[in-house]
């Protein structure tokens, strides 16, 4: 027998009165795996039971060990009739199955009720002892080790970079069975949150099988994604980057850890030379298998808007010879490779060579109902079909890659888009394979892509661009051809060379459509999605300009289908590269007759424009240095390679000008004005508000031009949901309405966190849905991370000290609500109140009372608090220790909305329940952080006139050890030093 799995159910607390006669309740549990059943004895008449149970053991595979979670059921005991449920745990068995992760889950988890929320807590002890398995045709992927982290995690290094993996598992929803009708509301509440988790098992198990068939021992970029289809069924799917991890050394895991981020990523996932014998001699195929076909199957591809990114051209000495023996090798090393895609958005030095720019692909298909939940032919194809598509689209540019590759869907009724996107590039060959490579080839990636600018030069042939582009000799080492532009789904690359600071762009858009059913209804929606699209990358590059701004990073489109309209939400990072030239200004073009007044006012708008783009220069710092004089005449390097260009084009004088090399170079960016929609757009475009004084924002980890980060981090949520209702709804009434609602959620979250500054708002994610009719839910996670402006002083703790001092008296003077129960410079509160339209205050009782209720108060030096993070890292800190993923969905139903204090209320509750349960998970794990946080999935569906509601949320992150940098100086460095635990220090109070 492979395994044995223990449990021991000790005791619980504050259950909730089920006797109303004495007040009290006769609880006893029940602990099921598999198709095995325990019960504890009855405790009489108590709110805080004694059980100390014996152990209670399960002999089973490894295989269960994986898809199956441990269920622990509370009950209260009745004598004459049924006995009541009083909540459910699940706990994942997975993270005991690693080599060095935890060996025992020991802690008080929440008991929790899909009606009543949480109701109390048990105290629970879990171990499993594994036995060798020598079976050769084993279904298992015992110890392969997941991340959601999209970076390599802080205490490996890469050996080889296998490449990605993908899975997907279909079943019938509960919700939607017939005998449903007959069920109550929790029992098909819990039939289904138990299918999703038993689902959730299997998907990793089979996605771990991949993985060691690439003879590779990790995920990394784990994404996984539930698409509700409704009466058509329920999908889980997952996608991620295969790698072979080291871990680091105990030394190395001790060194102090720099506050700055892009430090420490140059110094923890540092990637080796692979070592002999763990070649990957073949790639895991994409999942296929025979089933039912759709009765219905109607497919648009939605042409894709291809933008210039970064890349190697062929004008320097050598360049054509060199590029050309970079593309062999690296084809070489991805064509065993069905899909050369890697979810990863930040790299090791030296990954990336060059980039070539955002590919994307979109296609509407109509569902019908899964009938095989073992055969998810049909699902399996449509994702083939799109990732074909990229892949397309990537050699076109020249790459034989796509890094920062997501995927994503949107479903109404039953249409569903599905979408994907990531950006071409061209990688480092040794970094993917085993084996020597050519001695001289490192060598000359680094000769060929100077530091700081070579992953913006071009990878395509210039001769043969695969769209129109105005390219120009890089402005670092002017040697290789850059774009005017570039958009990228990664992260800022620690090399790269910024001028000023980054903010957050968004660009966003409504459009309605009519309501029709079936394929009347997918042919709408698959003739609006091209201009949607188009609109949305025209907004992006006009917002961009208007910054002064040149590179977009982590660019994030998302389209969401409802009943009667389509909304378009793009959050990206603008920066302003050094390598690539000076963005020209925007310039009003009118096609309308003569008017004197309307010259007046397009003159005056332009002037307006004008007066923007110098402020954002000044806000934002960009001050690009002018280059001297003897550069800008000297003459263009290999003239011959400038003549081969110029007979590719036409001889016209306007072309041979726009090669001119001038720093200073002013090309504007024309909007043509033809009509009052486009008058709104250059309207809209003037009303976007840049953040208070001392505030920065962006979607990335790190804020490009800050480094001086301090350890007070604070992690938000916040939902909003409101109704776009308007008479005759046009176009620009609701873009103006969302537009508004976007603004508004924003300058709330200013106003609560006004006592951090200065601050700067990092990873940023918008979450745009639309449950019903005119109705719009916002969700947004985010970091607020405060930084010291004078780095001259930052080696001195002093002024640190004092801003920690201040922030954390100004919190409980200013703000509405205290945004900590302990003054912990390091402790991130993860909570802003979910808001509906008409609610702007959130009591702050929920979270005081899901947070560890048994503490009396946070100066007991003994207390955990898990802290909660979107970040890969803890600024001030080092994670010593990853002790696996954090995959949790919930469901939350009320049939008491008002009550409970109305949409704003239940979310609240609701989200603050979330994170307890994430909370004591982790807490049980042996950890005390969790990293790359994000809530993935939030819907919420509400029926005021019975006043009900629904919400299913659904988060991942990764739990951790983290020790704090001030106790890593007072740790004696040595080779066998194990790692701290976290328990005796990470709830000290400093000041």
């Amino acid at each position: 027998m492979p395994g044995k799995l223990k449990v021991k159910i000790v005791a619980g607390r504050h259950l909730p009165v089920m006797d109303r006669a004495s007040d009290l309740t006769d609880a006893f549990v029940e602990v099921k795996f598999g198709n095995t059943t325990f019960k504890t004895d009855v405790y009489p008449k108590s709110l805080n039971p004694q059980w100390n149970s014996e152990w209670f053991k399960f002999e089973v595979d490894d295989e269960e060990l994986q898809d199956e979670p441990l269920q622990i059921t509370v009950l209260d005991h009745d004598t004459y009739s049924a006995n009541d449920a009083i909540g459910k745990v699940y706990i994942d068995i997975d993270p005991l199955l690693y080599s060095e992760a935890a060996t025992v889950i020991s802690g008080w988890f929440p008991i929790y009720d899909t009606i009543h929320g949480i109701r109390g807590e048990i105290n629970v002890v879990v171990k499993v002892d594994l036995f060798n398995d020598l079976n050769r045709f084993r279904q298992s992927s015992c110890g392969v080790k997941f991340f959601c982290t999209t970076s390599i995690p802080k205490c490996y290094r890469a050996v080889i970079i296998h490449g990605f993996v993908e899975e997907l598992v279909v079943n019938e929803d509960p919700e939607y069975q017939w005998i449903d009708r007959i069920r109550t509301p929790r029992a098909s509440n819990e039939a289904r949150q138990r299918l999703i988790s038993l689902m959730s098992g299997e998907l990793q198990r089979k996605i771990g099988l991949k993985v060691l068939e690439m003879r590779g021992n990790a995920v990394v970029g784990y994404l996984q994604c539930f698409d509700l289809e409704g009466e058509s069924g329920l999908v889980v799917r997952a996608i991620g980057t295969a790698c072979t991890l080291d871990k680091l050394s105990n030394t190395s895991a001790f060194l102090p850890a720099c506050n700055s981020p892009s430090k420490e990523m140059k110094e923890s996932p540092l990637v080796h030379p692979p070592s002999h014998g763990c070649r990957s001699t073949h790639n895991s195929p994409i999942h296929t298998a025979t089933g039912s076909r759709l009765t219905q199957n109607f497919s648009v591809s939605v042409p894709t808007l291809i933008y210039t990114g970064m890349g190697s051209g062929s004008a320097g000495k050598e360049g054509g010879p060199f590029k050309t023996l970079l593309r062999q090798q690296t084809q070489s090393a991805l064509e065993q490779r069905e899909f050369p895609f890697f979810t990863l958005t930040t790299f090791p030095p030296g990954f990336l060579v060059h980039v070539g720019g955002v590919v994307s692909a979109r296609s509407v298909k109509l569902l019908d109902r899964i009938h095989n939940p073992d055969e998810p032919e049909t699902r399996d194809a449509w994702w083939a079909e799109i990732r074909q598509e990229i892949k397309s689209h990537a050699k076109a540019l020249g790459c034989h890659a796509v890094v920062g590759y997501s995927e994503s869907t949107s479903i109404c009724e039953e249409v569903c888009i599905l979408s994907a996107s990531g950006t071409a590039a061209v990688l480092n060959p040794r970094f993917l394979q085993d084996g020597t490579m050519e001695g001289c080839l490192e060598q000359r990636i680094e000769e060929a892509s100077p530091p700081g600018c070579g992953f913006c030069h071009i990878p395509y042939d210039e001769l043969n661009m695969p769209f129109p582009a105005h390219l120009t000799y890089c402005y670092n080492c002017r040697k290789q051809k850059v774009p005017d532009v570039l958009f990228t789904t990664i992260d800022l690359p620690v090399e790269a060379i910024v001028v000023g600071k980054g903010c957050l762009i968004q660009a966003r858009l409504c459009r309605l459509k009519k309501k029709a059913q079936a394929e009347a209804n997918a042919t709408s929606i698959s003739n609006l999605l091209p201009f949607m699209e188009y609109e949305v990358h025209t907004q992006l590059m006009n917002k961009l300009k208007l910054r002064g701004m040149n590179a977009l990073f982590g660019l994030r489109i998302q389209i969401t289908v409802g009943e009667n309209m389509l909304m378009g939400l793009a959050s990206a990072t603008g920066v302003y590269l050094a390598a690539l030239p000076t963005p020209g200004g925007i310039q009003i073009a009118g096609k309308t007759p003569n008017d004197a007044t309307y010259d007046q006012h397009i003159s005056h708008m332009q002037k307006k424009i004008n007066d923007t783009i110098a402020k954002n220069k000044e806000l934002y710092e960009i001050n690009p240095p002018e280059l001297p004089e003897e550069i800008i005449g000297s003459p263009i390097p290999e003239p011959r390679q400038r003549s081969r260009l110029l007979r590719s084009q036409s001889e016209s004088s306007d072309e041979v000008t726009e090669l001119d090399l001038s720093h200073g170079k002013k090309d504007a960016f024309v909007l043509e004005i033809d009509d009052t929609d486009a008058m709104e757009d250059v309207h809209s475009l003037l009303t976007d508000v840049p953040p208070p004084s001392g505030f920065y924002s962006c979607n990335t980890e790190i804020m490009p031009g800050i480094n001086n980060w301090t350890p007070e981090i604070q992690m938000f949520t916040a939902v909003r949901v409101s109704r776009l209702s308007t008479i005759n709804p046009t176009n620009q009434t609701l873009n103006k309405n969302f537009n508004d609602l976007c603004e508004n959620l924003l300058k709330s979250l200013y106003f609560k966190l006004r006592s951090m500054v200065p601050c700067c708002l990092c990873h940023v994610n918008f979450t745009v849905a639309l449950p019903e009719d005119e109705l719009v839910q916002i969700a947004v996670t985010a970091v607020a991370i405060t930084y010291d402006k004078n780095q001259a002083l930052q080696a001195n703790k002093a002024p640190t000290e004092k801003s920690q001092q201040r922030a954390s008296t100004d919190n409980e003077e200013q703000l509405q609500f205290p945004l900590e129960l302990c003054s912990d410079p390091l402790s991130s509160q993860p909570f802003s109140p979910a808001k509906a339209t008409s609610l702007e205050k959130a009591s702050p009782l929920a979270e005081g009372y899901l947070r560890h209720r048994s503490v009396p108060s946070c100066t007991n030096s003994t207390v955990s608090v898990v802290k909660m993070t979107p970040l890969s890292f803890l600024p001030g800190a080092k994670i010593t220790k990853y002790l696996g993923i954090i995959n949790m969905f919930f469901i939350r139903e009320t049939t008491s909305l008002r009550e409970e204090g109305g949409v704003s209320g239940f979310l609240h509750a609701f989200i603050a329940e979330v994170f307890a349960m994430v909370r004591a998970h982790v807490a049980a794990l042996g950890g005390n952080a969790v990293v790359s946080y994000i809530m993935k999935q939030c819907v919420f569906m509400e029926n005021p006139n019975k006043n009900q509601a629904q919400c299913l949320i659904n988060v991942s992150g990764d739990a951790v050890i983290f020790v704090r940098e001030s106790e890593l100086e007072m740790l004696p460095v040595q080779p066998s030093t194990a790692a701290p635990q976290p328990t005796s220090s990470a709830g000290d109070v400093t000041t």
